[in-house]
């Protein structure tokens, strides 16, 4: 993976190209002193043998010599073969993407040919798309990435050589043309480098080298040969070892010299787009991280995804007063407009995208379906609320907490064959409740996790539980605490059991996840499923409903407009035990907390 988005500098292009070369050449001499050493003791074996038969190297010693480097040449010589045919055969990684035929983007490839007869350099065998905000050129020529003989668009020689172009999908959407021809101008000039007979040789070297590292962990091995493959993947790791710098400094070469050539290319129009990057980077995030994952942990995929950073992007142009003006370029031709399909490309874009951010099925089914922007508030924010309110109340039938009203006291354990109706008054009532009368088991059993139930697993626990820091937590919290941990271990077992979805695998294995969030703690797990039962109350009893902020996600909607001061009062109750702000809300908003809500 090269030549990625980036203005880049250079003194001049020529030095940054004899730069790569240098390096390149830097990395062969590495594969060339590797051949030596193999064919070493072959070398003096054949010296050897020379000398005893022109008489002289004679004598049992120089016999037991020859025989000795004789075998020790063959040994070296059949590791050296054996290294070389997996570094050969190894199928190097390939970054999954959305594969862009041509005649599904025929002026998006017209776009980037002409880009590449302006640089001077050939134009890549094929485009591709990716999920996330980036952009660069990745070698498929290896036989196993070929899965069908690819001709060039001009003519019917063979263009497997040419690396292939990979664009991140958002930017298809939020830029406009000559923005992305003046962001993708510095990744085309890249082919130009990749054809030179050294930097490509380079680059397959170390390629193979990086696949043969990664042998041993394929899945399928059986001891004998994963014993092998471990033997040679450390040789080529310390081959990789030896040219990982040199390699580095080759790839900035040629970043340098194809910045350097892509400068005469629309070069003003390139320093607003790099200006747009970042802005596709900030709206991107924010709606894979708060608009996407709920959707996924619901089992719907909104298949919409490049579409919605539009939308995210432009309220983010609307709210952030450094992005003002942004928005005004929505009038100019979106670069989507290249695609023949754009709304099969997003789809399937958006499909990939759950894929490798959160582990999802390949193909939609009964428990993972699409989604609609139009559907989401209704298909996603309301079900995801309602399923945290029904998971606290489970929770707190498990541990036995009752509200002010039911038969021995609050501290009382409840009738497991009469639940206690899920209300918002039993939620703040069991948060609010001090220490001296707090459900049992009582915080002195923090210490034994085994005590608050017989499914809770210790290893679920908030961190805050440290006991140590009991003195300063306000009063009325010890009951937040155990309800967390609870929650914890409560959402870990449903996690555990949620069925693993069957993923594509890459030559070494299944494909690698990239979390979006870090792990939460108990605290804001808890806060969240409050926030999420008052949610579901206003809902039920009041003028609201659910709905969605393109930055932010899930929202509450309150007569029309979103409510923006719920959560710190929410905070108060979970981190404090203070209902009186939650209280102070709910009367604004006419929630009435005693009663029921509908649960998922």
């Amino acid at each position: 993976m090269y030549g990625v988005t980036g203005t880049g500098s250079a003194p001049g292009e020529e030095l940054g190209a004899r730069a790569a070369r240098s390096r390149a050449l830097a990395v062969l001499r590495v594969r060339g002193r590797a051949l030596g050493l193999a064919v070493l003791p072959a070398a003096v074996a054949v010296v050897l043998y020379a000398g005893g038969v022109t008489g002289h190297f004679t004598g049992p010693g120089w016999d037991t010599a020859r025989w000795v480097v004789t075998a020790l040449a063959v040994v070296v010589l059949l590791v050296a073969a054996a290294v070389a045919l997996v570094v050969a055969r190894s199928k190097p990684a390939v970054t999954p993407t959305v594969e862009l035929a041509e005649s599904a983007a025929p002026d998006l490839y017209r776009m980037v040919r002409d880009l590449a007869d302006r640089l001077g350099v050939p134009a890549p065998s094929a485009i591709a798309l990716t999920p996330d905000c980036d952009s660069w050129l990745e070698d498929r020529s290896h036989p196993a990435h070929r899965s069908a003989h690819r001709t060039h668009p001009r003519g019917g020689e063979r263009a497997d050589e040419a690396p292939v172009l990979v664009i991140g999908s958002p930017f298809l959407w939020w830029m406009r043309v000559a923005e992305l021809r003046a962001v993708l101008a510095p990744v085309v000039a890249g082919t130009g480098p990749a054809a030179h007979p050294d930097i490509a040789a380079a680059r397959r070297f170390v390629r193979g080298l990086d696949a043969a590292v990664a042998v041993p962990r394929r899945p399928g091995l059986d001891p004998v040969r994963r014993l092998g493959a471990e033997g040679v993947g450390r040789l080529a790791r310390i081959m990789l070892r030896g040219c990982r710098g040199h390699a580095a400094e080759m790839e900035r070469g040629v970043a340098a010299a194809g910045s350097e050539r892509a400068q005469a290319v629309d070069y003003g129009v390139r320093i607003v787009a790099q200006e747009q990057v970042g802005l596709a980077y900030a709206g991107w995030d924010r709606l894979l991280t708060r608009v996407a994952l709920p959707a996924w942990r619901m089992g719907r995929w909104p298949a919409r995804l490049d579409a919605g950073v539009v939308s995210a992007l432009t309220e983010l142009s609307r709210r952030d007063r450094l992005a003002d003006g942004f928005a005004s370029r929505l009038g100019e031709r979106p670069a989507c407009d290249l695609l023949e399909e754009p709304g099969a490309v997003d789809e399937a874009t958006s499909l990939l995208a759950a894929r490798l951010f959160h582990g999802a099925p390949a193909e939609p089914g009964p428990d993972w379906a699409p989604v609609e922007w139009s559907a989401y508030a209704e298909e996603v924010v309301d079900r995801k609320w309602r399923a945290d309110a029904a998971r606290l109340h489970q929770v707190l039938d498990r541990l036995g907490a009752s509200g002010p009203t039911a038969p021995g006291g609050p501290a009382a354990r409840r009738d497991q064959d009469a639940p206690e109706a899920p209300t918002l008054t039993r939620i703040m009532a069991h948060l609010t409740t001090t220490q001296a009368a707090a459900p049992a088991p009582a915080p002195e059993s923090l210490d034994a996790p085994d005590a608050l139930d017989p499914d809770l697993d210790p290893d679920a626990l908030d961190p805050d539980l440290d006991p140590d820091l009991a003195p300063e937590r306000a009063p009325g919290t010890e009951a937040a605490d155990v309800l967390a941990a609870a929650l914890t271990a409560q959402a870990a077992r449903e996690e555990g059991q949620r069925p693993v979805a069957p993923v594509d695998e890459g030559p070494d294995g299944p494909l690698p996840l990239f979390p979006l969030q870090p792990p939460r703690t108990g605290r804001d797990l808890l806060a969240d499923h409050v926030a999420a039962m008052v949610c579901c109350a206003a809902v039920d009893t009041a003028d609201a409903a659910p709905g969605l902020d393109w930055l932010d996600g899930p929202a509450l909607l309150v007569r029309g407009e979103r409510s923006t001061d719920l959560v710190p009062a929410v905070l108060c109750l979970v981190e404090d035990g203070d209902p009186e702000p939650l209280r102070a809300w709910l009367h604004r908003t006419g929630v009435r907390p005693e009663k029921p809500v509908r649960l998922l």
